[in-house]
């Protein structure tokens, strides 16, 4: 039977190949108009690199650049600039880079659970510290954090999202952990976040 590992890569580094045929080749570009592009890009690059990325939590290095590679293609595709231009960096200041998508998402989804918008069979994951027998009187409960379970076997466990969702909303401030906090708000200011500190590296 194959490792789990071995499967997010082959089917990431599958995607991966298989988006770069869609998207490359000049003919590509110069057959539609920017909006075109966008749409384009939106629909066969974006919506791809999304789906189901949250098990991409702890994922090797190698799956997660070689999905950073596409999408900065995919900027240059809809841009024009090329590989080594300095446009690329400041292009991407506008998007979110991969990992940081991976924790939007995971993010967002405890957002959810936590505001009884989400399935049952995750909303069960993300169990308050306040609402644990015993565990009322700690400091964790008190800051709207979440129980993490034990795992065992640390390259695998951490992925699930019964560790790696509320692993990632530990890391949000208390403004952004409060589940009172409005949904669209939520997500507005998690971008917000995230970008400040991809443009402090």
């Amino acid at each position: 039977m194959k490792s789990l590992s071995y499967l997010v890569k082959r089917r990431w580094t599958s995607s991966s190949a298989s988006i770069f045929c869609t998207i490359y080749g000049d003919h590509v570009r110069r057959s539609l108009d920017t909006e075109s592009v966008k749409t384009l890009v939106h629909a066969f690059v974006t919506s791809r690199v999304d789906y189901c990325n949250s098990v991409l939590s702890s994922a090797p290095l190698k799956v997660m650049d070689k999905l950073q590679h596409v999408q900065n293609a995919a900027a240059r595709l809809v841009t024009g600039t090329r590989k080594y231009e300095r446009g690329l960096s400041t292009l991407m200041h506008n998007d979110l880079v991969i990992s940081q998508r991976v924790q939007y998402k995971l993010a967002v989804t405890v957002n959810r659970c936590l505001q009884h918008r989400a399935p049952g069979y995750l909303a069960e994951y993300c169990m308050p510290v306040s609402e644990v027998p015993g565990r009322q009187h700690l400091r964790s409960a008190r800051g709207h954090q979440l129980l993490v379970p034990r795992v065992r076997r640390g390259t695998f466990g951490t992925r699930a999202f019964s560790v790696a969702g509320p692993t990632v909303w530990h890391l949000l401030p208390d403004c952004l952990g409060d589940p009172a906090v409005d949904f669209e708000q939520f997500r507005r200011d998690l971008k917000t976040l995230l970008f400040a500190e991809h443009s402090r590296r």
